[in-house]
């Protein structure tokens, strides 16, 4: 799963983001680039579980697409 979060600006925002889904989601695996925005999510697919993390971290999350 891929989420798009505009304000992702840098390493800590990417960090936190990361250590926010994987701590509420054990087995997960988060990759997040703050220069494209993007955050990878595999083994997890509640995607409303993992925006409303995000949003929880302080983040604004959209949905880019699934990761096959």
């Amino acid at each position: 799963m891929i989420l798009l979060v505009d304000d992702m600006t840098c390493g800590h925002c990417a960090g936190t983001i990361k250590g926010a889904i994987e701590q509420a989601l054990p087995g997960s695996s988060v990759t997040a680039d703050p220069a494209s925005k993007r955050v990878t999510i595999t083994g997890a697919s509640d995607s409303a579980a993992i925006q409303a993390i995000v949003t929880k971290a302080g983040y604004t999350p959209l949905l880019a697409g699934a990761s096959a």
